[in-house]
């Protein structure tokens, strides 16, 4: 018979690898800013595109911010 998760454990796992990377994208400095840049096409901006992605993909989506935040378009 398999062990089941605690719910402490189960709250932890939750807090750590969705709400915590939620929280830093929100708040980072560094997220871009919240409103489209004029003469933008995309519906989102920068930091609600982030968001989106960390909310789908969770902590997979949140080290794509850590790896993709310090880049800027070229143009």
């Amino acid at each position: 018979m398999a062990s089941v998760m605690s719910p402490l454990v189960a709250w932890l796992v939750l807090i750590v690898f969705y709400l915590l990377p939620i929280a830093h994208v929100v708040l980072s400095p560094r997220g871009g800013p919240w409103r489209m840049p004029p003469g933008a096409r995309c519906p989102f901006s920068p930091r609600v595109g982030w968001l989106v992605i960390v909310l789908t993909l969770g902590a997979l989506g949140w080290l794509l911010y850590l790896r993709g935040r310090g880049r800027r378009a070229a143009g």
